[in-house]
């Protein structure tokens, strides 16, 4: 399991400077060799995502690592010509992702279907760990990987400010057969909750279909149903969550809402929507509607939604905080000049020199 403990503060700008420089190379050989597809799966992978923020001297764990190589990769990459393009990023800059989107319109010569699906991947992916699974980690990072023929990947990340820990999601779309149905590649974070709404479980499968029937039924019988089943005084869920012995369940994140946006409600009823992915990418259906209609599937229909957690390194120049050991500053510009040399070598014809290089990683490892 990967850690990812909440750590504050900037990197440094002499560390910034030279991950991106190394990242650029690095993209660069992994690109030519291997295929851009080949980038995205592996940006897809958490322990590799992990180990190459290790590379490129960054915190051996911390949240930091997502928000910082993501930053790192975007200034990098963006200014190649490797066929990829990367949207998104922390805070403010995640919601500039759409219009980032449609300037790839323009650069790869994408048809306006094409934008379109990419444009609904980026919000469904957001929207599905935001609402359909709730572990107490809103997001605040959206970062949004797009090839020149759309093929994509997401890595995005929630935050618990209780107990300062962080959450990671990784999504490829090759893999992304249903957005409500298992859909990640991965979910990595620092502790494996014992509660956890996870409406995309393949367990909660008959929930997923109760909640959309619930859903398009006429809102005052929703009201009133929820009105049935609290119990006076009742503010939470815990009562029907099953706890194992001599454990408390922390049910902060699931208490039921005193009550829902009902012109939303109102909104998906108008909507009809033929099934749980339609549901939730109704604009206005958040984390407080995703619970009710659980709650009343599970409670009055007996149709029950899984409430187990899905979640599930290597040093080369030093990391930034000095763990394992400070950087190395003379390596790492000696590392982006080998590699940089590498690239130029290949990019005329001469492969000899990353041919070295390989030859150097298999004796490395004997």
């Amino acid at each position: 399991m990967t850690s990812l403990p909440l750590h504050y503060g900037k990197a440094p700008r002499w560390l910034v400077f030279r991950m991106q420089k190394l990242a650029k190379e690095m993209v660069t050989i992994i690109v030519d060799e291997y295929g851009v597809d080949t980038f995205l799966r592996r940006v897809s992978d958490p322990f590799w995502f992990q180990a190459l923020g290790c590379v490129l001297g960054y915190d051996w764990h911390s949240s930091g690592v997502t928000t910082v190589l993501t930053g790192v990769l975007k200034t990098a990459v963006n200014k190649t010509e490797l066929g990829l393009t990367i949207c998104g990023g922390k805070g403010k800059t995640s919601r500039k992702t759409p219009a980032e989107i449609d300037q790839l319109g323009e650069k790869y010569g994408l048809s306006s279907s094409k934008l379109d699906s990419l444009l609904y991947a980026s919000r469904m992916s957001a929207k599905v760990d935001t609402t359909a699974v709730q572990a107490g980690y809103p997001l605040y990072h959206h970062a949004f990987f797009v090839t020149e023929k759309g093929e994509w990947a997401v890595v995005q990340q929630g935050i618990n400010a209780k107990d300062k820990s962080a959450r990671r999601y990784h999504w490829l779309s090759e893999n992304v057969k249903d957005f409500v149905v298992e859909p990640h590649d991965a979910v990595v974070g620092d502790t494996k909750k014992e509660t956890v709404l996870d409406m995309t479980a393949k367990a909660s499968e008959g929930c997923r279909k109760t909640s959309t029937d619930i859903a398009k039924e006429q809102p005052k019988k929703l009201k009133k149903t929820l009105l049935s089943i609290r119990p006076v005084h009742q503010k939470s869920l815990q009562e029907w969550i099953p706890a194992p012995l001599g454990k408390e369940y922390e049910v902060d994140a699931f208490s039921l809402p005193r009550s829902l946006n009902w012109n939303t409600v109102k909104r998906v009823y108008d909507f009809q929507p033929k099934n749980y992915e339609e549901l939730i990418g109704i604009r206005g259906v958040g984390p407080a509607t995703v619970r009710a209609l659980a709650l009343v599937s599970d409670l009055v229909y007996g149709e029950k939604p899984c409430w187990e957690d899905p979640v599930k390194y290597s040093f080369c120049v030093g990391g930034k905080d000095g763990v394992p050991y400070p950087v190395d500053r003379a390596t790492y510009d000696e590392t982006i000049e080998i590699l940089e040399n590498a690239v130029k070598q290949a990019k005329v014809g001469g492969k000899e020199k990353l041919n070295a290089v390989k030859r150097l990683r298999v004796l490395a490892n004997q």
